[in-house]
């Protein structure tokens, strides 16, 4: 039995997570587990009602669910950064989500606008690292207002936060990369820096790279990329990467890009997550408000979190089938992944999954 916190959100939230959830009980009934299920209303129409976005007593209420299963994010009466801030930051800070797990996997059928690069090319994992750097808030103004007006915002890191942020990524490099599912023959970690300007916060993130991969993980090919040069890479030559792992900024950033080398935001999916506490799983896509309500968004980011919450729990062959069945559907049924334009309604869709999984 597992307790599932699930948060539809804001503009089309709720029409993708209801297919989420609908494709995670079909994958219970497949592989004999139970689901608990509990909805929460935070997000924009709370904050207009009550003025509150996520408040502590519902961060404790979380902390009692095995996962969170979130929808979306942003709502166009509320100001920007107050829901982000107040909900999705919250939420990761206050459980200690510490990693940021996006998969970049080119699915078949699926349209990239890399020139000759396909599923084989497209297929690697980021991990980014979610609770520090610049988005600790560390900072702040002076004289704010006037023409003197000085802005500092501090990329803050500890060696604790980093250590166990390339640990993660070096057994996720040794679990799942691309030798151990039998798709090359090395696992490779690449570090993505700036240790040619950011010479404090990225000279600590490469010396505990390299001394924890020789002393623990000596099977690891380790690789150090800049950050512009990375992006470069990912569209130049993306076969090269297996796991990247980052901070949090260069993360948010590159990760964008991996998504879009992948086939758009309605397949992206991304996994805050606490190995030793609860994560939270959420469709990469933000709320898209102008297609609230019409059936015709893309489910399969939100249906793709909840094959990572999934495989988080250890659930890993309902996992696998679900995403056989989004493959299945990429490679043979949709006519595209945009909204409007996948032969298919947000419903149909998600029984289109529902149904392969039961198989």
């Amino acid at each position: 039995m597992y307790k599932i916190a699930v948060m539809p959100g804001d503009g089309t939230g709720p029409e993708v997570t209801v297919e989420a959830v609908k494709v995670l009980k079909a994958a219970a009934d497949k592989f004999g587990f139970k689901m608990e299920l509990t909805e929460f209303d935070f997000g924009g129409e709370r904050y207009k009602r009550t003025g509150e976005t996520l408040p502590d007593s519902g961060v404790e209420e979380l902390r009692q669910f095995d996962s969170i299963l979130l929808g979306a994010i942003g709502h166009p009466d509320v100001a920007p950064g107050i829901l982000e801030k107040g909900i999705l930051l919250k939420a990761r800070f206050a459980l200690d989500q510490y990693i940021n797990l996006r998969p970049v996997r080119l699915y078949p059928g699926v349209d990239t606008p890399l020139k000759d690069k396909g599923p084989d090319e497209i297929d690697y994992v980021v991990v980014r690292e979610n609770t520090g750097d610049l988005y600790t808030g560390t900072g702040g103004f002076t004289m704010k207002g006037t023409p003197s007006e000085v802005a500092v915002q501090s990329a803050v890191y500890n060696r604790f936060q980093v250590e166990r942020c390339l640990r993660y990524a070096f057994e996720y490099a040794k679990k799942h990369g691309k030798k151990a599912r039998g798709k090359g023959d090395k696992n490779t970690l690449a570090l993505c820096g700036k240790t040619n300007v950011l010479t404090y916060v990225y000279d600590l993130w490469e010396r505990a790279f390299h001394e924890i991969g020789e002393a623990e993980y000596p099977d690891i090919e380790r690789e150090y990329y800049h950050v512009d040069a990375t992006c470069m890479w990912m569209v130049k030559n993306p076969e090269w990467f297996d796991v990247i792992v980052t901070g949090n900024m260069f993360g948010d950033i590159i990760t964008d890009l991996g998504a879009i080398t992948q086939g758009g935001m309605g397949i992206a999916a991304g996994g805050n997550i606490n190995p030793e506490g609860v994560s939270m799983f959420e469709p990469i896509g933000g709320s898209a408000p102008k297609y609230t309500g019409k059936g015709i968004i893309n489910p399969l980011a939100a249906i793709c979190s909840a094959q990572m919450m999934l495989e988080t729990l250890g659930e890993e062959k309902a996992a696998e089938k679900i995403e056989q069945a989004v493959m299945f559907v990429t490679a043979s049924k949709l006519q595209s992944l945009a909204a409007g334009r996948m032969g298919y309604s947000t419903s149909e869709v998600g029984d289109l999954i529902a149904e392969k999984v039961a198989e």
